[in-house]
């Protein structure tokens, strides 16, 4: 009787233990991390990054950038399971938090039992417990999220993402989507990437053998939009101040580690701002976002820090950075941003010894050149120091809607354009306040063969009620860029589209 009691009693305790298993809730690693409640018993449920000594399992759930380390008894654990314990195979551990005594962890977990979710074959998983190259990863962009460069990376590009909303909002803007497939070329560079269901095998001609494309979908030539700057100036001569925040498209053939063919803007249009307001909200923009990394992203960017600090150490000492990642970006929030015209900034190149001494590969010679990312960056880490706003450039190298200055005594014929500088990046932004009179946007367009009549919807901005209007462009994959202190573009972007590659 008493035999049976006891057997009935450990029947219904592994009864309620296999129970309890089944309806554990999982728990972050980020938060088990910080906590100091030891005694609890908890599941994790997460990527196996080591497993060392057939004892010690390092999981990572993407939580953070950190691990949790599991301790299995092997020696009460059937062989087969601990074989199967491979990086990267998906597991869930069960066991009570304790305190942990080795080096660099607070916590471990003292595992009870151990499942594995998903196998992975550890001869054939790419991603080892080693330092891979950046080049490498790109190759296997569907796996690099699981390392702790791409999990920084990306935690602190979300954060950014959320920081351009909350800046808006808090400010009153409207939150516009604009049109991915466009009629129109914003910025008149004809560089697009074009939008059709027409068979290539049977395509339809007009008479002079040109394609006919009322036979097509929209029954008129459409692209990927460059930019939803035109279609945003419509919604801030209603609303007031709007921003768009969508992927663009340019059908750029350049292959640089500053250029995508898809990526990402930022693209504010506010009536009743002039230049001086449209450069303030540009630059409380980048701090607001900037600080915002700084204060919720504070492991993923010490991380990133380190990571950079790593890789300097192999350059000659003359080629590192005077300063580390999160001092560089706090110094562009301790730095109000030099504001500087065109004409005084070609005066400084023109006089620069990289100029003189020809170690430019694009001299300035006269007035009137396109400033490259030579001499922007000469501009902002080299005289000013500091990041920099260029205003007045001259017309012949800018847009169509760009507001025309006076010509000034020398003859030159500017607009009312302005571009943010930034180290190690080059131009950052790019805006200026728009042209509201009529007959010089007509004009403009003319010269630069915009056909009037089909931008006829854009021009009726100025026909009714037309105001002073501002507006920018902020290239998101280059703010990530400054703020991970990454060197690549399509390290910041999940899947690049770059030539002659559209990989995933």
């Amino acid at each position: 009787m008493n035999m049976y009691v006891v057997f009935i009693r450990k029947a219904r305790q592994s009864s309620f233990l296999f129970l309890d298993l089944l309806t554990m809730k999982r728990t972050k690693i980020k938060d088990l991390l910080i906590s100091a409640e030891f005694g609890q018993r908890v599941t994790v449920k997460g990527w196996v990054r080591t497993f060392r000594n057939n004892q010690f399992i390092a999981i990572n759930d993407g939580s953070s950038i950190n691990n949790i380390q599991a301790v299995v008894d092997f020696e009460a654990t059937d062989p087969a399971l601990l074989k199967r314990i491979t990086t990267g195979a998906a597991v869930s551990v069960t066991g009570i938090l304790t305190e942990s005594l080795g080096k660099g962890q607070q916590v471990e977990l003292k595992a009870d039992t151990v499942e594995i979710l998903g196998d992975c074959d550890a001869e054939k998983y790419p991603l080892q417990p080693k330092k891979h190259s950046l080049e490498f990863l790109r190759e296997i962009a569907h796996l690099r999220f699981r390392t702790n460069t791409f999990n920084a990376v990306f935690k602190v590009r979300n954060a950014l993402s959320f920081a351009i909303h909350q800046f808006f909002q808090e400010r009153g803007f409207v939150y516009m989507h604009s049109p991915i497939i466009t009629g129109s070329d914003a910025e008149g560079a004809g560089e697009m990437f074009r939008v059709t269901t027409i068979d290539f095998d049977n395509v339809p001609r007009n008479e002079d053998g040109s394609v006919n494309f009322k036979e097509d979908f929209f029954g008129k030539s459409t692209n990927l939009t460059v930019s939803g700057q035109l279609e945003g100036e419509l919604a801030a001569l209603a609303f007031g101040e709007i921003y768009t925040f969508g992927p663009t498209f340019r059908a750029e053939n350049s292959n640089t580690t500053r250029h995508l063919a898809e990526f990402w803007m930022i693209e504010p249009e506010m009536a009743f701002y002039e230049l001086d307001d449209n450069m303030d909200l540009a630059e409380d923009l980048l701090k607001y976002v900037i600080k915002y990394a700084l204060e919720h992203c504070k492991e993923e960017l010490e991380f990133l820090k380190n990571r950079l600090l790593e890789e300097e150490k192999q350059k000659p000492q003359a080629e590192r950075s005077d300063l580390d990642l999160i001092s560089k970006l706090n110094f562009c929030l301790d730095n109000s941003f030099e504001r500087v015209t065109y004409t005084e900034a070609i005066d400084i190149l023109k006089s620069s010894k990289p100029n003189q001494k020809k170690q430019f590969k694009y001299l300035i010679d006269n007035w009137g050149a396109d400033l490259q990312s030579e001499h922007e960056r000469f501009l902002v880490e080299k005289h000013f120091k500091k990041p920099v706003i260029l205003t007045d450039y001259p017309a012949d190298i800018k847009a169509f809607y760009m507001k025309q200055n006076d010509v000034d005594a020398q003859g030159h014929s500017t607009v009312r354009a302005m571009d943010i500088l930034f180290p190690g990046i080059g131009e950052i932004v790019g805006g200026s306040q728009r042209e509201e009179n009529l007959e010089k946007l007509e004009r403009r367009m003319a010269e630069m063969h915009i056909p009037a009549e089909e931008m006829s919807w854009f021009l009726d901005t100025r026909r009714f009620g037309t105001v002073p209007h501002s507006g920018f462009g902020l290239g998101f994959e280059r703010l990530v860029l400054f703020v991970t202190g990454m060197t690549n573009i399509r390290d910041v972007i999940p899947f690049p589209r770059t030539p002659k590659n559209a990989e995933f």
